[in-house]
């Protein structure tokens, strides 16, 4: 009997996905544009002590398909342990770029 790979968490990929689009330069330029101001109230982002105003960066037409996306990423990047090779840095340029 084959042993099944062990599978990454959705939350785990979940908290990636987060971390990538608060470190992404659309969301950065988003804030810029706004002046980081609430669009619907006018208020800025503070960090004073006391007044916090956190300001956020929201989709207009939702994130879709979080099933969609999550299953791309198991089946591209977090593949079954059949499907990867342990490859030095040059070997693994040959084999992805042919170089």
């Amino acid at each position: 009997m084959k042993n099944k790979s062990p599978t990454t968490p959705k939350s785990y990929i979940m908290h990636a996905l987060r971390m990538l689009w608060l470190r992404s330069r659309e969301r950065a330029t988003a804030l810029r544009l706004a002046g980081y101001c609430c669009k619907s109230c006018g208020k800025k982002k503070t960090q004073k002590k006391g007044e916090e105003v956190n300001i956020e960066v929201h989709h207009i037409d939702g994130i879709k398909n979080w099933d969609k996306i999550i299953n791309v990423i198991r089946e591209e990047m977090l593949c079954d342990i059949d499907k990867l090779e342990v490859l030095c840095k040059e070997c693994h340029d040959k084999k992805t770029y042919g170089v």
